[in-house]
């Protein structure tokens, strides 16, 4: 199959980025660690002895970090619609978080024990067609806070990866009416061009 422009594009860009090569050197999986590494050094979200939620995990650069983080101590589990080579201190789970069975079976891996933190860099396939994958982005972080706020323990935090959009504003007073505060994160390693941003809510209210 012929490469069009576009992906030509990308793959240069993605060949040439700071980030990936960052990884590669550093043993990340993936350039999305380095997110997630700017966020923590920040806002110091990751702490030994937590338990970590970690949905859109493939290929593993944010539990990979979170789990070395929180140490033998704590544990991770992470879920993704692909598969996701073992980590160390981190049960994965293979689904779409979408689905109810899937969700079961996380919540029982959690064996009724609340969480510390929820971090969610879920991205849904994009079609090309902005309103729709907005849309779609929306959802998927939506569901990941109604998980949050029902698993999180009282004073826990969420990391969640939206698409600005129409409805980010009343995404950000959802997350206002469960937690404390409230922050956005744009990190370094998130690509410019990309209207990707992180929402970050710390302590969730009882």
């Amino acid at each position: 199959m012929k490469r069009t422009k576009s992906s030509k594009a990308w793959m240069n860009q993605h060949v040439n980025d700071p980030y990936v090569q960052l990884a590669k050197q550093h043993g990340y999986r993936a350039r999305s660690a380095f997110k997630l590494l700017e966020i923590d050094a920040k806002d110091k979200l990751l702490k030994p002895g937590m338990r970590v939620v970690d949905l859109g995990a493939t290929p593993g650069g944010w539990a990979q970090v979170a789990a070395q983080k929180i140490g033998a101590s704590g544990h991770v589990f992470a879920l993704d619609l692909l598969d996701m080579v073992g980590l160390p201190n981190v049960t994965f789970i293979q689904g779409d978080f979408t689905e109810a069975t899937v969700l079961a079976d996380l919540e029982a891996k959690l064996t009724g024990h609340a969480v510390d933190l929820v971090i969610s860099d879920m991205a849904p396939n994009i079609s090309g067609i902005p309103l729709a994958d907005q849309a779609k982005s929306f959802y998927l972080a939506e569901l990941a806070l109604d998980f949050a706020v029902k698993h999180l323990k009282p004073g826990g935090c969420f990391l969640v990866k939206v698409f600005q959009g129409g409805d980010f504003d009343q995404y950000l007073k959802t997350m206002r009416s469960h937690f404390k505060q409230v922050q956005i994160r744009k990190p370094e390693a998130s690509r410019m061009q990309s209207k990707e941003v992180y929402v970050l809510g710390k302590e969730l209210q009882a």
